[in-house]
């Protein structure tokens, strides 16, 4: 499983962090960050959680 963001399109809502802590974050702009852009299986559906939760559709998920 593979995470993407796209920091150009993030607003900072922030649904991501609070879904995915150890997935996500938010850099000093305020705007998305992955922390770990490889995560355990174990965190698949709180990934695809956050994807859905997106209001911009910022990240991805790839298996």
């Amino acid at each position: 499983m593979k995470i993407s963001a796209d920091p150009e399109v993030c607003l900072g809502a922030a649904m991501c962090t609070g879904l995915a802590p150890a997935v996500f974050g938010l850099g000093e702009d305020g705007l998305v960050t992955v922390l770990d852009d490889e995560p355990p299986v174990e965190l698949r559906d709180r990934l695809r959680q956050a994807v859905r939760a997106c209001p911009v559709s910022a990240i991805r998920v790839q298996d």
